[in-house]
């Protein structure tokens, strides 16, 4: 087995056990809704998708899948690709899809920089990367998923012009979110007056963990980033 490197997935994978109903899903359904990254990307990524799609985004680690799933039912004509390792909410994700029918929606259920290198060049419209695990203790910051090398994943994929979004309820990851990206090339924040940094972007269905943050006392910061 290779060492970790930094920025690649820490944390664990499991919770509690899957309903049984859940667990059958996941066994029928995740290979069918799963990213293969053993064949090579397509070179039009809207050919990943059953439903025809204008547009394509990426959500990296969607927790409990609030925004994720909103933004495909409420934007038919995009495609989302998901990602999450966590086993619990990957299920209530694949329960969802199924059950509702969303043909725009492909998942992966392992490390995202895996996705990122299998992506081609220049074919993202939009990245997200919501409330992610701070790290909080500064000895660990080293293992928070945006850092330089990261970026430039999100960089090679996200097409010129489009937009990285970040948002985050811990004042530490936020400021070193700004600093990485504004010493990163390929980045621009594109933050005019207070209010586009502190408020939601439209359309925004919020998320649990945005939910937790406000009851703790917490407030959340939503940054744009534009590829240049």
């Amino acid at each position: 087995m290779t060492d970790r490197y930094e920025g690649s997935f820490y944390g664990r994978r499991k919770g509690k056990p899957l309903s049984p109903h859940r667990e059958a899903l996941m066994d029928r359904e995740l290979p069918r809704l799963g990213l293969d990254l053993a064949r090579p990307a397509p070179a039009r990524l809207a050919d990943l998708f059953n439903a025809p799609v204008d547009e394509v985004c990426l959500e990296v680690g969607f927790g409990g899948g609030e925004h994720l799933l909103h933004r495909a039912r409420t934007n038919p004509r995009v495609g989302f690709i998901g990602v999450e390792p966590f086993v619990g909410s990957m299920a209530k994700a694949v329960t969802a899809v199924v059950e509702e029918g969303l043909e725009n929606v492909r998942l992966y259920d392992d490390d995202a920089i895996n996705v990122l290198d299998w992506l081609p060049a220049a074919s993202l419209d939009l990245a997200y990367q919501l409330y992610p695990d701070p790290w909080p203790k500064k000895r660990h910051w080293k293992r928070r998923f945006i850092n330089a090398q990261n970026l430039t994943r999100y960089a090679r994929v996200i097409r010129p012009g489009c937009q990285f979004r970040f948002a985050s309820d811990i004042d530490t990851y936020i400021d070193w979110t700004l600093r990485l990206c504004r010493d990163h090339p390929a980045f621009c924040w594109t933050a005019r007056t207070a209010a586009d940094w502190k408020t939601p972007w439209e359309g925004w269905p919020g998320t649990r963990y945005e939910a937790k943050a406000i009851r703790e006392g917490r407030v959340g910061r939503y940054l744009t980033f534009q590829r240049l």
